[in-house]
């Protein structure tokens, strides 16, 4: 079974989970692409850092979500472009829980960094389908709408999270949009 992140759901609301994410690893890269291209041309240099593929040829477990945002700075509720669009993407596999700052084997490929994702706390909205830069946009948009009826204040830009291989049938993917959102 794949490890996947850990949180805590801190309430539910009729639209999304929140949930506080605490402090996590993540090995990252950023191209240039298609939304739905993004994730492919990254896995290539993440699947070979976690496969041993670093400075210290260690492997690591392979975990969910795999991430997806926006490379460059974007206003807030506008991280999404036009099917077919190309722009800036950063791709990020979540590391396994017990790598930390000083545990995390360093990359070798200059295209592959690893740091530390703060603790957050985020509304997340679960849905199944294609990774499609249309849905994930009506998504976000949806969900940006349901945290400010929620009271809530989004801190950052959207993010995609994706838990299933691509092989998975579409209507069986496990898919979030991940907005992170002020402490409440």
């Amino acid at each position: 079974m794949t490890e996947q992140q850990r949180y805590d759901v801190v309430r539910t609301e009729p639209e999304f989970e929140l949930r506080h994410y605490p402090q996590h690893m993540v090995a990252e890269v950023e191209v240039d692409g298609t939304f739905e291209s993004a994730g492919t041309t990254a896995f290539r240099p993440l699947v070979g850092y976690i496969g041993g593929r670093n400075e210290s040829s260690t492997g690591l477990a392979m975990t969910a979500p795999v991430l997806q945002r926006r490379g460059e700075p974007v206003a807030l509720g506008a991280e999404t472009t036009a099917v077919g669009e190309k722009g800036r993407f950063v791709v990020s596999f979540v590391l396994p829980d017990d790598v930390t700052a000083d545990s995390a084997p360093q990359p070798s490929d200059g295209a592959v960094s690893v740091r530390a994702v703060p603790e957050e706390y985020a509304a997340v909205s679960r849905f199944s389908g294609r990774w499609t830069s249309s849905s994930y946009g009506r998504r976000v948009d949806a969900l940006t709408a349901a945290v400010a009826a929620a009271g809530l204040s989004p801190t950052g830009p959207a993010r995609f999270a994706r838990f299933d291989p691509p092989w998975t049938p579409w209507f069986r993917r496990r898919n979030e949009v991940v907005l992170p959102v002020a402490a409440p």
